[in-house]
């Protein structure tokens, strides 16, 4: 089933176009009358915001999952959230290797760029070993998640909701079924909860963790000093961000959100106000009653995002490191950056700041475009959802559901863009152009 013709195209628009496939054919699904709760048809715009909100393991939502989309809808979401946690072509390799198919050497390459590898040797295996550590790490999850929910829903049902929230959780989406309790709500109820809030956090932060770190701590087991730099620059940040981020959220929430919650619901909220951000996209909060400050922290870590080659969105931990050490090493001109006694490429700080940069841009001119078609809508709210949308968080204000069409199509694309990648799809327009031969003169101009 993987043996295609020799398009022309380029790794990136062959990612770009299989991606747009799935969403096109899961709005497709949802647009069938079975997949309404209620018999009917969903419009168009709906059902394509909620598939790429899905496929782009995202979460924002124009409709309650519960509440609108039947059985048959939930699980046409599940697969979507499912394939584009782990990327279609992984999904395709996997399929390949159990009809004993071949795998072409093009096809190794567009899998070595959909996951980010760092080479194409033995890429086929590594695809088998995520592939396998996804279903135990979701399998577990489901588990774990089960016990709660049948004692609550009964068996079937809550092994489903198990099952269901376990892979939204690890592949980061924030597609939740607890309509039932309230539209939107969440995982609100279970603020207090330590076996839910802990089980979501831990899916959340090894399925944002990044493929390339697991197989590099499966490699070298505890020995830190014998990891990549890319992991070691992933697990300090990661753990920084996890740690100082329930700080932060105690010191301005304390007496806001928190004010009537004994120690350890507070300590729950405040973790996992932290670790959601990283492009998960569930609430055990009310985000549209976070303080300013919290609101702003929360746009912070969202616009910084998960790890490279995970599931998770955002700029990428590493490339926030980067860009700061970057910055530290102007202020102490000091002469390249360096961490952990290893120095990093010029192409990496280059990328760093490009990726940061494409990423604003496009949040602020979706935030224009939002803020001028629906002036009434708070700004902050504008923000939050926008970096929320690039960045494939899926936290929102509640703003959503109250967006107009051209308000919910520059979403969509935010959407797209910080699933695939949006400085590489700008990149795939231009990369094969010719660069012209003619080089001109310097001249300095006044910076800063």
């Amino acid at each position: 089933m993987l043996r295609k013709k020799r398009t022309g195209l380029s790794h990136m628009q062959i990612l770009a176009l299989g991606f747009l496939l799935i969403i096109l054919t899961g709005t497709l699904l949802l647009m069938l009358p079975v997949s309404s709760r209620d018999g009917s048809s969903t419009g168009f715009m709906e059902c394509l915001f909620t598939a790429t909100s899905a496929t782009c393991v995202t979460g924002l939502v124009v409709v309650d999952t519960y509440l609108h989309w039947s059985l048959f809808g939930q699980i046409v979401i599940l697969v979507m959230i499912q394939t584009g946690g782990l990327g279609f072509m992984t999904v395709g390799v996997v399929l390949a290797v159990l009809l004993h198919r071949k795998v072409t050497l093009r096809q190794r390459g567009i899998l070595s760029e959909s996951i980010n590898a760092m080479q194409m040797g033995g890429i086929v295996r590594m695809i088998q070993k995520i592939f396998l550590g996804t279903m135990l790490v979701e399998g577990c999850g489901a588990v774990l998640l089960s016990i709660r929910f049948c004692s609550e829903l009964g068996l079937a049902r809550g092994i489903y909701y198990g099952i269901f929230h376990s892979v939204s959780a690890f592949c980061n989406a924030g597609f939740d079924l607890m309509g039932y309790q309230g539209a939107y709500s969440s995982m609100v109820h279970y603020s207090a909860d330590w076996l839910v809030n802990l089980t979501l956090v831990a899916l959340i932060l090894i399925g944002g963790i990044g493929f390339l770190v697991w197989d590099d701590i499966t490699k070298n087991k505890w020995h830190f000093k014998r990891y990549r730099l890319h992991t070691k620059i992933v697990l300090l940040m990661t753990f920084l961000l996890v740690a100082g981020g329930t700080f932060l959220f105690y010191l301005f929430e304390r007496d806001n959100l928190a004010k009537d919650m004994d120690a350890g619901e507070t300590f729950l909220t405040c973790l996992f106000d932290a670790v959601t951000p990283r492009t998960a996209g569930f609430n055990t909060t009310d985000i549209a009653s976070l303080s300013d400050a919290g609101k702003l922290l929360s746009i912070i870590l969202m616009f910084i995002g998960g790890n490279s080659g995970s599931t998770a969105g955002g700029i990428k931990t590493t490339t926030a490191l980067v860009f700061l050490l970057y910055m530290w090493s102007n202020i102490t001109k000091s002469r390249g950056i360096t961490i952990f006694k290893r120095q990093i490429d010029g192409d990496a700080i280059k990328r760093a700041s490009s990726v940061a940069c494409t990423n604003l841009i496009l949040a602020l001119t979706a935030m224009l475009i939002i803020c001028g078609g629906q002036p009434l809508l708070d700004l902050r709210d504008v923000a939050l959802e926008t970096i929320s949308a690039i960045s494939t968080v899926g936290m929102s204000a509640g703003i959503t559901r109250d967006l107009n069409q051209v308000s919910r199509l520059a979403v969509i694309i935010l959407m797209f863009c910080g699933r695939v990648g949006s400085l590489s799809i700008l990149v795939s327009f231009t990369e094969k152009k010719k660069v012209s031969a003619i080089e001109y003169p310097e001249e300095k101009i006044l910076i800063g």
